[in-house]
């Protein structure tokens, strides 16, 4: 069955506001919404950057249904494993089956400036976090653990207030290893949609997939989610200007390169026409169009879409969505 999401913008809006929507969104419909977790935001001007962990026990308390989580979390610099699990084991047993802990390598952007560290490079960003993730599984299942790691260590730590079913634990991936890591090893796989076909079709999915055959596990044990960017509205000018919000997304991997400071990425950014911010969005002021774009996503085999729109009007993004995109999307029978 396909799951509609809201990502809740957390670096452009602030904590009470971000709230408001969200539970907005569950109100029109979307079934789940995530929020990521950063130090720092994008951009200087007007930026955000709430705490993810108490804000998700406020969505909790104002919410009924919708399943909630990160998107993602790096448990390994400036969150000690043990305390993300213990967090989310408090969440896990205040909101039962409604939370996830969507996890990532992290960027240099959250950490760097919050810890004053040099930035590891992916070998150990990547071993950091698949240790981290056995510590919290083990956290959460036995009673004493004592925890002999490269990186982590614990001696007879007891978490006392553990869900009864183990928060599920989704991995971020934008390259080949960590896809298959998250077939091996995760409830779950998120990546962000806008990029080129064939590197969903040719390595990450095939990954993810690789992953589950080895560990043995049935195709159809991870739920397989994409952060779909969308500026939708009916005035199509005003959908495409929306996408300036969120220029720093059209930045190359080259561009924005080890750039910690939100000033400075601010810059780039801004520098940038409209007509490259908005090619990482499927833009777009006819419902039946939007949602065909959207297909394409659903056709590569994703069931979880959560939509990012990066406009200051959310709640006109989520009304129009309510009314005439979910129950397109909802007819495809996925």
């Amino acid at each position: 069955m396909l799951k509609i999401g809201y990502k809740a913008s957390a670096e452009q809006f602030g904590p009470s506001e971000l709230l408001d929507f969200s539970v907005y969104a569950e109100d029109v419909g979307f079934d789940s919404v995530f929020i990521s977790d950063h130090f720092q935001p994008w951009k200087h001007t007007n930026g955000h950057a709430p705490a993810s962990i108490p804000w998700l026990g406020a969505l909790g308390a104002r919410t009924k249904r919708i399943i909630m989580g990160t998107s993602v979390m790096t448990p390994t610099f400036r969150y000690h494993p043990s305390i993300v699990a213990q967090a989310f084991a408090t969440l896990g047993v205040m909101f039962p089956e409604r939370v996830v802990l969507g996890l990532g390598s992290g960027e240099s952007l959250n950490d760097v400036p919050a810890l004053g560290i040099k930035w590891p490079g992916f070998k150990e960003r990547t071993g950091r976090l698949m240790e981290s993730v056995d510590l919290m599984r083990r956290l959460w299942k036995e009673e004493r653990v004592t925890f002999d790691g490269k990186y982590y260590k614990t001696e007879k730590a007891t978490l006392y207030d553990r869900p009864a079913k183990p928060v599920p634990i989704y991995l971020a991936a934008s390259g080949p290893t960590v896809a298959k890591l998250a077939g091996e090893t995760a409830e779950g796989y998120i990546c962000t949609s806008g990029k080129a076909p064939e590197l969903y079709k040719e390595t990450l999915l095939p990954n993810v997939a690789a992953g589950l055959e080895a560990a043995g596990r049935a195709n159809d044990s991870i739920d397989r989610m994409i952060e779909m960017k969308v500026s939708f509205d009916t005035d199509k000018q005003r959908a495409l200007e929306d996408t300036k919000h969120w220029a720093a997304l059209a930045l190359s991997p080259e561009e924005k390169m080890s750039v910690e400071d939100p000033v400075e990425m601010e810059k780039l950014a801004d520098a940038l026409p409209v007509e490259r911010t908005a090619k990482r969005w499927i833009v777009s002021d006819n419902a039946d169009e939007h949602v065909e774009r959207i297909k394409a996503y659903t056709d590569l085999g994703f069931r979880h879409l959560v939509f990012h729109a990066p406009g200051p009007d959310q709640k006109r993004f989520l009304k129009l969505y309510g009314e005439q995109v979910l129950p397109r999307l909802r007819k495809l029978g996925l």
